[in-house]
């Protein structure tokens, strides 16, 4: 009987020290790729999160710290042993609660500065009164140390934004700027500048005019076409916003303010303080000159016409909820696409129709 199971017994023995082998090679194999991975490390630490620590704790618990020894590239035994007898020590401990005052929400540290920067003149008690409209219950000394963390001077030294000054006087605002446009004519490319002024609050442009040497006698006309009764960009207006620019010459400026409506000059390189004109300087050239050859100076008015009726009727303004500043009375429901082209197809409307 013995006689018949040593053959089987020798070749469960040959089977498990070849399985025993063929695992020892796979831990060899792992062992040697991750001090290669290690190397390509060049010793920066490896950052474990809570999750890998805990899986290697688990691993390596089983093993022992003599197996560990062998087979730990990562980290070493006792960091992995250390790591077990926190995760026992964490299962049978309770969080204390931090001994203090509770540290302020993170959706009031963040409405404190926004009511400061929207407010410039509240003072911390008028802070402390818009919060507990809210029902938000923050001392006073509260508001301060949020405000002092965010660098936000008190209430008196507070500055004003431009983007409170240009709301409080919504609708009586206008800006003014220049822009250039290179235009070949037969004495060479020249420089052609073009004044405009836009409505602050609708966003409605006028273009006043183009000439390649903007001196007094231009400015003193374009102001008063700006400044007509009867059809001038100004006549419901009280304040204009321009740059420091030698263009504003003293007779524009006289004829203006002789209006009723009051110049403001932005600060020395401060283009944002005539954010909205800016804007518009962007996007004329960005959609349109910046692609077009200039052939003449009537080429250049045409295309001002052209982007002008485009920019006011048929192109979407993110700044008024991405609508038209003038929209045509136009049924909605259409089952036909329709497409308006302008500049040979260099601006396009598209509208539904019946």
């Amino acid at each position: 009987m013995m006689a018949d199971l040593y053959p089987l017994g020798l070749l469960l023995v040959t089977l498990a020290g070849w399985v025993n082998c063929h695992q020892q090679r796979v831990i060899e194999y792992l062992i040697e790729e991750n001090q290669v991975l290690r190397e390509q490390l060049k010793g920066r630490r490896i950052r474990l999160t809570d999750d890998q620590r805990r899986r290697l704790v688990v691993r390596g618990q089983q093993l022992g710290r003599r197996v560990l020894a062998q087979v730990a590239t990562v980290v070493t035994p006792d960091t992995i042993l250390r790591w077990h007898r926190r995760l026992i020590a964490r299962k049978w401990t309770f969080e204390r609660k931090r001994p203090g005052r509770p540290g302020t929400m993170k959706k009031i540290s963040a409405l404190i500065p926004r009511m400061a920067a929207e407010n410039p003149s509240w003072g911390y008690s008028r802070i402390q009164g818009a919060l507990r409209n809210m029902d938000h219950q923050v001392a006073r000394s509260t508001v301060a140390k949020v405000l002092r963390d965010n660098g936000i001077q008190p209430a008196p030294r507070r500055p004003s934004s431009w983007r409170t000054f240009l709301r409080a006087h919504w609708g009586q605002i206008a800006g003014a700027d220049f822009f250039t446009s290179e235009v070949w004519t037969p004495r060479g490319l020249l420089t052609y500048y073009t004044l405009f002024v836009i409505d602050l609050q609708t966003r409605r442009v006028h273009v006043v005019g183009s000439t390649p040497n903007p001196d007094a006698a231009f400015m003193a006309q374009a102001a008063r076409c700006l400044t007509d009764a009867v059809d001038g960009s100004l006549a419901n207006h009280r304040v204009l916003i321009c740059d420091r620019g030698g263009k504003w010459t003293e007779g524009f400026r006289r004829i203006v303010e002789g209006a009723g409506v009051r110049i403001v000059p932005t600060p020395f390189q401060a283009p944002n303080a005539n954010a909205y004109a800016q804007r518009f300087v962007r996007s004329i050239r960005e959609e349109c000159l910046d692609r077009l050859i200039l052939f003449g100076e009537r080429r250049l008015r045409r295309v001002l016409h052209e982007f002008v009726a485009h920019y006011h009727e048929e192109r979407n303004h993110q700044g008024l909820g991405n609508a038209l500043i003038t929209p045509e009375d136009r049924p909605l429901g259409g089952r036909h696409v329709r497409c308006r082209e302008r500049l040979g197809g260099l601006l396009r409307y598209y509208h539904s129709a019946a």
